[in-house]
């Protein structure tokens, strides 16, 4: 509360005993801030000389009847006071539980008498300033309007927005009188409403106790995303993309989306074929699908949902990727007019799962806004077993979406009409001003979690009200023959043609003789692709690194690094930077584009990459890539401090682009350990489960370098685990040449999959790691490098190893003379080389004793991945030479570690 009264400012200190604080506090500052940004009645009032507010409250205080201007005046600002309370606090005592009994009470702070009015100025009119498109109106009528706008079956928050546009554009909207919908229109709600129910009851009848998370209870969710879907028709949108949870994701298939209910009974009578190439599958209601939604009026649009395992509120930043990926192929990135996002959350999810916050986050940033996402809670009121008192410390499930100042729309589920017109507010809110809005549909859960849960044991008294209460369709229908809209036959005759075609569909279902197919047939390996390039494309794409725009200052420990780059070229000591550099730039020069994404990626955690420039002076920014006027885009990003849903993000983007090489880079390897979820749900599965494929590279960077526990290792071991049926590559290079060849591999290879490289820190300086230019001229990925010094015949022992320990070994071999050491790199980790590593190794003789040495403790890194396999290889055990067993990837003291490594290198040549 403003307190103090200064020259040419009102004093505000007296107006306690009528005016809540917080209110008028809230608006004075505003008022200082912008006067445009207050209403008029406030910026009269603020503008009063102090000494006549202090006449007015002292009059006021000796008399209830006005009778002078200065009064007048006074309760003119206590009713635009009112009004400005309804709209920031009136959800609070909206009619939008369907449980609940009876309306929330007036809270006290929306009661005249908290503002200096009483009964006796209900009839009096009073200036509003264009509230409910009125100049003036009576007391008895502004509190009408607001009970009508904001305490009925909507309650909505916005007064948190900032920018006044956004405020006013709401307020005209949820201020001005509701049309009432015409007849076809309460037939096409009642039509979805009963294709909702009827879906889920006809489950219930034939397939008793099966899981399917079903939408009873919230069946105006298909409301909603008919009038959604049907906004986007009128606007031209041609795409819709779903993301969702697997609560009513069966009926969403069916009854928007246009799967066919043959299918979905197929599916629940489990009679696919084992066989099926497509893998191992996954359960019903996590499959995604893609069709079109046919409006009743005829009009059509393309519908996908998203695949989404039972982790919840992962697919939020998934579906973010997907959608920014198509609008960029039509070429509408940001504003986000051709591709509709929509994301259907639960309540206890959206309240507790961070990656929520993180996706709202995103959401206005440059490299992943997708012109706003429409955001819908079905609000069951319960999680699991938990009730909101255990699930968030907020009042609302919705309240982490202010954060983003996002307005938020409480509807009641039980009150379709209202629905409706809640989603066109937020679709046409969204359109306006691109950015995210959330409905908050409140509603129920009428079984437990699952179907063959009893949520009367944890929640006897909601379920009580739950099992009293008629379907939101049957309430429809009711009041629409009431109302005299529809006779009751007609209200009936919808209902009974759909579930004459679920029947028929059953039928047919059964009827259907389905034979097995056949074997599945292992995929043709393609040839490799050709990953060589021109010398004279070398030299283009380096070109570009120091052809900088006029006048462009470049930082001046940057300079040097760039035109290093260009001498290296003739020097025939390529780094690992400069190599990631010829990569890209090529492929550009090919047409493939590229998306870099991560935490300082753009410039690199290790100041190695500078693939944007700053400009010393003027802050201007420069992609030399994208100088090169290449066919093919090149668009780093630096992300916001998150790995799960930006990995996420990246992951969704890669589905829907697979012609784009898509790099996420995490800051430091084990900032993966973040994104965890990702890598087991999505990357590593989502072919076995969905046929769902992705070429998204992850680069991780590793090595034990004396940094401590943190920021050392990648955690090679979790990757490896996760390895089968070819689903990812998992690489180690030590050589940029190598790199070069495997990125452009990753980009040029027809069979996407994702890639995960384990990138050096300390070995992108190393100047004994360095390629010369003719290993991009020529060649390809190497595997395994073989060892190009020591003499096969007499060789006794061979050590294998991945990474930047080689290094480190070669050096002790060179400085103690030995010759009957081999080193063999092993670069590519899965799919596991065993022809080549087995043909390198049969160049040696047959008694020679093969090691594997890695720098991590012995529990972790590739010893346990690669043991069976270099057995495999050799027909005998190999010994690992290696750290101790340890809980933590490393040590915390340099010292420690660097008499550790130089025990580890010895104890290799022991």
């Amino acid at each position: 509360m403003v307190s103090q009264s200064h020259a040419g400012e009102p004093a505000l200190r007296g107006l306690e005993f009528g005016l809540n604080e917080w209110l008028v506090d809230e608006q004075y500052k505003r008022y200082l801030e912008d006067p445009a940004s207050v209403d008029r009645t406030w910026r009269d009032f603020f503008s009063v000389p102090a000494a006549a507010i202090g006449r007015q409250e002292r009059h006021a205080a000796t008399t209830t009847v006005p009778d002078s201007a200065g009064d007048a005046a006074l309760k003119a600002v206590r009713v635009a006071a009112l009004i400005d309370a309804y709209r920031v606090r009136g959800h609070l005592v909206a009619d939008t539980d369907p449980l609940s009994a009876e309306p929330a009470d007036v809270r006290p702070e929306l009661d005249i008498t908290a503002f200096g009015l009483g009964n006796e100025d209900l009839d009096r009119e009073f200036v509003v300033d264009g509230f409910a498109g009125r100049d003036s109106m009576t007391l008895r009528h502004v509190l009408d309007a607001l009970r009508e706008s904001y305490c009925r079956s909507v309650g909505a928050e916005y007064m948190h927005i900032e920018a006044a546009e956004e405020r006013r554009w709401i307020q005209r909207r949820a201020e001005s009188p509701q049309p009432v919908p015409d007849r076809a229109e309460q037939l096409q709600i009642l039509y979805r409403l009963g294709a909702a129910e009827a879906f889920e009851t006809f489950l219930q009848t034939k397939y008793v106790g099966q899981k399917r998370y079903s939408l009873e209870g919230g069946e105006s969710a298909i409301v909603l995303l008919d009038a959604l879907l049907h906004r986007s028709i009128e606007h031209g949108v041609g795409e819709a993309v779903i993301g969702m949870a697997h609560r009513g994701r069966l009926n969403v298939l069916a009854n928007i989306v246009g799967k066919s209910y043959g299918e979905i009974f197929h599916e629940f009578e489990d009679a696919g074929d084992i066989r099926s190439v497509q893998g191992s599958g996954d359960v019903k209601y996590h499959l995604g699908a893609e069709g079109t939604y046919r409006a009743l009026d005829g009009g059509a649009i393309a519908v996908s949902v998203v695949a989404n395992p039972s982790h919840l509120e992962i697919v939020t930043p998934v579906a973010q990727g997907v959608v920014r990926a198509r609008q960029e192929l039509a070429a509408d990135a940001g504003e986000g007019l051709s591709v509709l996002p929509v994301v259907i959350h639960g309540d206890a999810a959206f309240a507790g799962q961070g990656v929520v916050s993180e996706t709202l986050n995103m959401s206005q940033l440059p490299g992943y806004r997708t012109g706003g996402t429409v955001h819908v809670v079905i609000n069951n009121q319960v999680g699991f077993t938990t009730s909101p008192a255990g699930g968030r410390s907020g009042t609302y499930a919705t309240d982490v979406a202010r954060s983003v100042e996002a307005p938020v729309l409480h509807v009641n589920g039980d009150d379709p009409e209202a629905v409706v017109r809640v989603a066109r507010l937020a679709f046409d809110y969204r359109r306006t001003f691109h950015k995210d809005v959330v409905v908050d549909l409140v509603c129920y859960r009428r079984n437990g979690h699952s179907e063959v849960d009893d949520p009367s044991i944890t929640l006897p008294g909601m379920y009580d009200r739950i099992d009293a209460r008629p379907s939101v369709r049957r309430l429809y229908a009711e009041a629409l023959v009431r109302r005299g809209d529809i006779g009751e036959r007609q209200a009936e005759g919808a209902l009974r043609d759909y579930r004459a075609r679920l029947e028929q569909a059953f039928t047919e279902t059964h009827a259907a003789v389905r034979p097995a197919g056949p074997p599945a047939v292992a995929e043709a390996t393609a040839p490799r692709p050709v990953t060589a390039i021109a010398e004279a494309t070398a030299r283009r794409v380096i070109a570009s690194q120091t052809g900088l725009p006029q006048g462009f200052t470049v930082h001046p420990r940057v300079l040097p690094q760039l035109r290093r780059r260009a001498a290296t070229l003739d020097a025939g000591t390529v780094d690992w930077a400069t190599a990631e550099t010829l990569a890209l730039g090529s492929l550009l020069l090919d047409g493939i584009p590229v998306r870099l994404s991560g935490q300082d990626s753009r410039r690199g955690t290790f100041g190695q990459r500078h693939a944007v420039l700053t400009d010393r002076r003027t802050g201007a920014e420069h992609t030399p890539l994208s100088s090169l006027g290449a066919p093919a885009s090149f668009t780093p990003y630096d992300s916001m401090l998150s790995e799960l849903a930006a990995l996420a993000f990246e992951y969704g983007y890669s589905v829907a682009r697979p012609g784009t090489l898509v790099l996420w880079e995490a800051q430091f390897g084990d900032f993966a350990n973040g994104a965890q979820t990702v890598v087991d749900e999505y990357i590593a599965s989502s072919e076995e489960k969905w046929g769902q494929r992705s070429g998204v590279t992850l680069l991780l960077p590793h090595g034990l370098e004396g940094q401590g526990p943190d920021h050392s290792s990648a955690r090679i071991e979790r990757f490896l685990q996760l390895c089968a049926r070819g689903n990812m590559t998992v690489a180690m290079p030590s050589l940029p040449g190598n790199y070069f060849h495997l990125l452009r591999q990753q980009a040029l290879d027809g069979r996407k999959r994702p890639l995960v490289v384990f990138t050096p820190k300390s070995m992108l300086r190393l100047k004994a790691a360095t390629s010369p230019l003719s290993e991009f001229t020529t060649g390809g990925f190497r595997a395994v490098v073989p060892d190009g010094t020591a003499d096969p015949a007499g060789i006794r022992r061979v050590l294998v190893c991945s990474g930047k320990v080689f290094y480190d070994l070669d050096a002790h071999r060179q400085d103690a003379g030995v010759s009957d050491t081999a080193i063999v790199r092993l670069e590519q980790l899965y799919p596991f080389p065993e022809e080549e590593l087995g043909a390198e190794l049969a160049r040696f003789p047959a008694g020679a004793e093969v090691r594997w040495v890695q720098e991590e403790p012995e529990n972790q890194g590739a010893w346990s991945f690669v043991a069976p396999r270099l057995e495999r290889v050799t027909g005998r055990q190999a010994r690992c030479v290696s750290r101790p067993e340890a809980p933590a990837p490393a040590v915390g003291s340099a010292r420690r570690h660097a008499a550790e490594q130089k025990a580890l290198i010895e104890a290799a040549f022991a």
